[in-house]
């Protein structure tokens, strides 16, 4: 069973930096497209950003476009969420979310994704 688990969040002010990590078991990480999504309090989950198989492809919100960086370590078993500038309305629960198809490259919508992590807290001050 794929299992996946998120880790740095916490509390930040605002124009503060936070790193997120999500370690995936399982021996067939590469073979995955991980992305992040957030629930920010009182809305819908939404997409993050994502990145391909072998790391080359990824793809943003407009929201995050230039302030978010998605990373990972294929022989770590890792995706990173590198976040700076943090604004108040990236308070949101995080999660870390792994496909397992071959398509699409960059996947961005929920649907897509086969398995997830439990989510972890980041909470921006003002």
């Amino acid at each position: 069973q794929v299992q996946l688990v998120e880790s740095g969040g916490g509390l930040v002010q605002a124009g503060g930096s936070l790193g997120l990590s999500c370690v995936v078991s399982g021996r067939t990480f590469s073979a995955y497209a991980m992305g992040w999504f957030r629930r920010a309090p009182g809305k819908e989950r939404e997409f993050v950003a994502t990145i391909s198989r072998n790391g080359v492809n990824t793809y943003y919100a407009n929201s995050v476009k230039g302030r978010f960086t998605i990373s990972r370590d294929n022989a770590k078993n890792t995706v990173y969420l590198q976040m700076n500038s943090l604004k108040p309305e990236d308070t949101a629960v995080y999660y870390c979310a792994a496909d397992r198809t071959v398509s699409p490259l960059v996947p961005s919508r929920e649907v897509e994704y086969d398995y997830w992590g439990q989510g972890i807290q980041v909470l921006v001050s003002s």
